[in-house]
């Protein structure tokens, strides 16, 4: 190749033709893997083109981008062609070749291919983030991350160890050293300006390669090489590759909390057995504890409490329950403190908490009607009420206690009035009432006088230490004496005021509506004197009058207000039950949000129906309302089994019992629609009782009759009452499959006297004797196909065929039957008379004597009742 210069000067041409194929060299790599197994692989090492055989060049496709600077172009004439710019030398007189058009266009597309390569890969990177970014890709995506950061390493590692080897043996083996020292000689020589064009240099001190660039003029200067960046690669992980230790590549295995306790035991256990200081703990102690309970409180080992009682004599297990002296002698031997504590301090703080609040109002007084049967009570309440209950009352009786509210015509105060049965079965009702009560307002009927059920009422009146105001009723009568009740009164050391005494009298008629302002004005005059406040703000406490169970809105208690304000959402506690208040009816049917003290309300709410007479709380919480309920309830359970065992007691003496008094139960199942009602049944039906027959109550509550009362009725055979409640349909249905008698009542009246009558029949008739007459044998006669026939006297009285006989015989009695045949003469008769003669032979009986007496009579039985 010539290479022309402005002075026509010739160059030395190689002797090697230069061209644009790089050299291929091939070989062989032995590649090592996991578990001892090789590869061999065939590389192929191209070589580098030079020019002249001077200084090497680098192929098109493997040089960087070259830096052009922008030179001014040659001026020439328009009709000469440009003449060439001379081809670049180095000081050495070598020629550096610039780029072809062929070159640049390789390696320009090689540019774009890695632009559009870059793109592709940005791509494919943000799907790979959008993909791990799903939840249901996210574990792939963590397995492939973790298997190509594993192939980057072994490649990159591999790739450097083999570029080196590669670059080292090409350079030692065509070049030698001089060549090398050269080449490093004329990089150091080039200036530092840079032009357009790129050339490599193959050989450097180091023997890496190094590029340098050409501008116009020839001048080359060395590129800077670039620092080397890579890190030394992580050791490589020996061993299978699973999916498990791909997912945990990147984890860092630390000590398991296993591994840590169990050195720190064995770190324990060399160091030397110092004495440990005791903790002394307050040990809170119940009624009964078992034994790991205590040991827990204690924070001691139960085997040593066991072996403690074991020196004290007792042998125990574990689980076994010690009562509360035991426990604290253990516990007090061991060094720790003790607390007694009982399972009825659950109730503390509950009711009768002191209020030393000053922020009190008035209340409405509570007023209690009492009195005997049908004196007007209820008449006289719906006269102040101007309402009309009596017309609504099964057989004109109050059979059920109600509240209501009656305001004042003159003062405009409320007044809230308990009503209360007169009949003699519900006492209990009067009792609460007079215990819930201000004032007690004792009715009296003017032609009737003081009765049983009023000096009751009296009585309780006194008990609850209340002040009492007598109403005489029905003064419209014409029979009517007011005077004579003052006087009999007095018997019961009731004095009114006209009489000197300081219990007010009223007269009042309830029919015509008489004074009846007046007993208002004596009643609010009582309330001022009584003075009655009470704080509002606090919460609430009151008196369960009634409880019922409505099947359309559940449990539903009738509540007394006392103390405080009962708010819809408060948490109650009544008796056994616990339930949030869903809402507040008041004794006029409407719904009302809150009731103050002495409103009497209905609530709805309560998990089951609770005993009349139960105390009503306000809790803080429903722990609290469990703790109290569960306490309450496990108390009735313990109570009605303690009845229950002390009923039945052991088998022996059941058995005895049955001989001794043959005892006879008449098993029953009551339902009522209310608490009262029900107590009031249960109390006449256990007035019945004898020594021979008693009710046996096998199940009582109150709701309607369902099937699972016929079950059990019909597992006793026992009847199945229900008062003023009726059986559902299913219930109905069932006891008419299996024979169940089911009956309806709503006057405690007919329910008593027909369990009478019922307790009656179970009773055993008595039997009587009555003397019919004696005879005197005379002789025996021994007749064939009859046996011995006695021939007989009537001494007196008469001889009946069929009644029964005594032989008597020196005034003993021998032999007692039935007379099976009575003859006159030849003739069969009914009855002989005194005086005259007969035949007569007994039933299986032979041995008659004459002289011996026959004494005739004839057992009646009569039917007894309770």
């Amino acid at each position: 190749m010539v290479d022309k210069t402005p002075g026509d000067r010739k160059l030395s041409v190689p002797n090697k033709t230069l061209t644009l194929k790089p050299r291929v060299e091939t070989g062989t790599v032995k590649q090592s893997f996991s578990h001892g197994r090789t590869k061999q692989v065939v590389v192929e090492k191209r070589g580098k083109r030079r020019i002249g055989g001077d200084a090497p060049v680098t192929d098109a496709s493997h040089a960087p981008e070259p830096v052009v600077a922008k030179a001014a172009p040659a001026k020439a004439p328009l009709t000469r062609p440009a003449t060439p710019a001379a081809a670049p030398r180095s000081n050495s007189g070598v020629v550096l070749r610039t780029l072809t058009e062929d070159e640049r266009t390789a390696r320009a597309s090689a540019l774009a291919d890695a632009k559009v390569r870059d793109v592709e890969e940005r791509h494919r990177q943000e799907e790979e983030a959008k993909r791990r970014n799903s939840k249901e890709g996210i574990e792939q995506a963590e397995r492939e991350a973790a298997e190509a950061r594993r192939k980057a390493e072994e490649d990159r590692h591999r790739q450097d160890e083999e570029a080196k080897r590669k670059a080292e043996a090409e350079a030692k083996k065509r070049f030698g050293e001089a060549e090398a020292k050269a080449a490093s000689t004329a990089r150091a020589a080039l200036p530092t300006a840079r032009a357009p064009g790129v050339a490599a240099d193959l050989s450097d001190e180091d023997d890496g390669p190094r590029q340098v660039r050409r501008g116009p003029g020839g001048v080359v200067r060395p590129a800077t090489a670039p620092k080397a960046t890579a890190k030394p690669a992580p050791a490589k992980q020996r061993g299978r590759l699973t999916l498990v230790t791909a997912l945990n590549a990147d984890d860092v295995r630390e000590r398991s909390i296993a591994s840590f306790r169990r050195r720190t035991q064995r770190l324990k256990g060399h160091q030397s057995n110092e004495p440990k200081e005791k903790l002394v703990r307050e040990v809170i102690i119940p009624e009964a504890i078992n034994i790991q309970e205590l040991a827990n409180r204690m924070s001691e080992r139960a085997v040593d409490v066991i072996r403690l009682l074991m020196k004290q004599g007792a042998m125990h297990k574990i689980t076994d329950v010690i009562d509360a002296d035991t426990a604290q002698l253990i516990a007090e031997e061991m060094g720790h403190t003790v607390k007694r504590v009982a399972a009825a301090d659950v109730e503390e703080g509950l009711f009768d908490i002191v209020d030393d609040s000053t922020d009190t109002e008035p209340r409405s007084p509570v007023v209690t009607v009492m009195g005997h049967v049908d004196h007007g009570k209820t008449s006289l309440l719906d006269a102040l009420r101007h309402a009309n209950v009596v017309s609504g009352e099964a057989g004109g009786i109050t059979q059920h206690i109600g509240a209501y509210q009656v305001t004042s015509p003159e003062s405009g105060k409320k007044i809230t009035f308990i009503d209360t049965p007169g009949h003699a079965a519900f006492t209990a009702m009067r009792a609460r009432g007079a215990k819930v009560t201000d004032i007690v307002i004792l009715v009296v009927a003017a032609d009737d006088g003081v009765m049983p059920q009023t000096v009751e009422a009296i009585h309780h009146a006194k008990a609850a230490k209340v002040p009492m105001i007598v109403a005489i009723n029905k003064i419209d009568k014409p029979d009517a004496k007011p005077e004579r009740v003052r006087t009999e009164l007095l018997q019961h050391e009731v004095q009114v005021e006209s009489l000197g005494g300081d219990v007010v009298d009223v007269e009042v008629s309830a029919k015509n509506k008489t004074n009846l302002d007046k007993l208002l004005e004596m009643i609010a005059l009582q309330a001022e004197l009584l003075d009655l406040k009470t704080n509002a703000s606090r919460p609430a406490e009151g008196t369960v009058i009634e409880a019922k169970l409505d099947r359309g809105r559940g449990p539903v208690a009738t509540v007394l207000v006392q103390r405080g304000t009962l708010k819809v959402g408060d948490i109650v506690v009544a008796g056994a039950e616990m339930g949030r208040v869903r809402a507040l009816i008041s004794d006029q049917g409407e719904a009302i949000d809150e009731a103050g003290p002495s409103v009497p309300v209905e609530v709805l709410g309560f998990n089951g129906p609770p005993e009349a007479g139960d105390r009503l709380a306000v809790v803080e919480n429903e722990a609290r309302a469990r703790q109290v309920t569960s306490y309450r309830a496990h108390q009735k359970r313990e109570n009605a089994a303690a009845n229950i065992s002390g009923m039945r007691g052991s088998l022996e003496q059941m058995m005895s019992q049955l001989k001794t008094t043959g005892r006879k139960d008449f098993p029953l199942i009551i339902k009522a629609d209310v608490q009262g009602s029900l107590e009031a049944i249960l109390g006449s039906l256990d007035k019945l009782g004898t020594d021979e027959v008693t009710a046996r109550i096998l199940h009582a509550g109150v709701g309607g009759i369902s099937e699972s009362d016929v079950t059990l009725a019909e597992g006793f055979n026992a009847a199945i009452i229900g008062f003023n409640v009726r059986a559902h349909k299913e219930a109905a249905a069932a006891a008419k499959r299996n024979g169940i008698e089911i009956r309806y009542y709503n006057i405690i009246y007919d329910l008593v006297d027909d369990v009478k009558k019922a307790m009656s029949g179970l009773l055993a008739p008595t039997l009587r004797e009555t003397m019919l007459g004696n005879a005197l044998i005379l002789e025996i006669f021994n007749i064939s196909k009859v046996g011995k026939v006695a021939g007989c006297r009537v001494t007196d009285g008469t001889v009946e065929r069929g009644a029964n006989v005594r032989l008597i015989r020196d005034n003993v009695v021998v032999h007692e039957g039935k007379l099976s045949t009575l003859k006159r003469f030849k003739d069969e008769v009914k009855e002989v008379a005194s005086g005259q003669e007969c035949g007569m032979a007994f039933e299986s009986y032979g041995d008659m004597r004459a002289g011996d007496v026959i004494e005739c009579y004839r057992v009646e039985t009569i039917q007894r009742s309770l």
